[in-house]
């Protein structure tokens, strides 16, 4: 009997439970944890929106794979208006959140053995673990150039990154749609945090007019609502692009039964077509980001990029990712270590800011207590 290939057997040890240890010691301290480790939003569903998901509840019937018309003309509005992204409504699509895309864009593409797919050289573990599970070949680089005869069908971006909150510029993301168009291949852009520009950066989307020529051929932009309007526990997400691809993976998504829930593309539209919610959840994590970034740097951490996005990409002179990991944990601060996110983040840590202002203000006084 031929034995089963199991996928798990395709996959890494998920990173998280690795950090467990560092997890127990920072539980222990006096005042509590103060978990910096994982961007998850602490703070309360904005009001418009529980009233849309509210008064959406009584939907018995199965929704559409596909959105409602007034959905994705929320999605489409919220593009050109905050992103200068022209798109007809029918090119959009809403997905059961971000990162059940990410892992699964690979497969719904056609992607398989024999395939290699690029994603950022530091990155979110999901990229990869999409592209194992399509049973292709990643490649975690930052350039495109040294990839040689490799079949190439797909390419993952993200700006601003996660982990880094590095923003790539106009003129990069016009050489990879160029390198790709060249070459047949997919552009997927992940723009989860394109909302969270700091200190006067503003990202610009993968479908905007000064990198893309107008044109959105061969291009999958990707954004999620968690973060702009803390909507993680919805699972609320969505991509936008070349109409043709969005009509590919719509027609694999009605097989597979992949729908967003009725009441949930009901608070979806009402999140869109708010800015005053976002705008004042992006104050919240400007204030926690200067004290948290002020902290570490008192007491002797560089912060590298960072310039967008809900994290501090931090390390300390003289210590790897999992000893800075194991120091502030001694300090009930628990963050993520580098290493999570690809080799080369073995000496950072990535510092999340979307802990409740109290807890901020917990690891404040614990750094400065440190520095002091």
């Amino acid at each position: 009997m031929a034995e089963r290939r199991r996928v798990v057997d395709r996959l890494p040890t998920f990173p998280w439970d690795r950090l467990a240890p560092a997890k127990k010691v920072a539980a222990a301290h006096p005042d509590g944890i103060v978990d910096l480790s994982v961007g998850t939003p602490v703070d309360p569903v904005p009001e418009v929106i529980q009233r849309a998901l509210g008064e959406a509840a009584d939907t018995p019937g199965y929704p559409a794979t596909y959105g409602t018309p007034r959905l994705r003309e929320s999605i489409a509005d919220w593009l050109g208006r905050r992103h200068g992204v022209v798109i007809d409504p029918a090119a959009t699509l809403p997905t059961i959140g971000s990162k059940e895309l990410v892992a699964w864009l690979p497969t719904l593409l056609g992607v398989g053995p024999g395939d290699t797919v690029v994603h950022p050289e530091l990155a979110y573990p999901t990229y990869d673990v999409g592209i194992r599970l399509a049973g292709a070949t990643p490649v975690a680089s930052d350039g495109l150039t040294a990839l040689g005869p490799a079949r190439v069908p797909l390419v993952w971006i993200n700006s601003p990154a996660n982990p880094t909150g590095r923003v790539l510029p106009v003129e990069h993301l016009r050489k990879v749609v160029a390198w790709a168009r060249e070459r047949g291949a997919v552009v997927a852009s992940d723009e989860c945090y394109i909302d969270l520009g700091w200190d006067g950066v503003r990202p610009v989307s993968i479908l905007h007019p000064d990198v893309c020529g107008g044109s959105h051929e061969g291009l999958l932009a990707v954004h999620s609502l968690s973060k702009r309007s803390n909507l993680a526990g919805y699972r609320a997400a969505f991509l936008a692009g070349d109409p043709a691809l969005v009509t590919e993976l719509l027609e694999v998504r009605k097989h597979a039964g992949m729908i967003v829930a009725a009441p949930v593309q009901a608070a979806m539209v009402a999140a869109l077509d708010d800015d005053s919610h976002a705008d004042e959840q992006k104050e919240r994590y400007r204030v926690r980001r200067e004290l948290l970034r002020g902290a570490l740097e008192r007491a002797g951490w560089r912060i590298t990029h960072s310039e967008a996005g809900l994290y501090l990409w931090a390390s300390l002179p003289g210590h790897d990712a999992w000893s800075a990991v194991r120091l502030l944990a001694e300090h009930g601060i628990l963050v993520a270590p580098g290493e999570f996110y690809g080799p080369s983040g073995a000496g950072h840590v990535r510092v999340a800011f979307t802990a409740s202002d109290e807890r901020v203000a917990a690891a404040v006084k614990r750094l400065e207590a440190v520095a002091g």
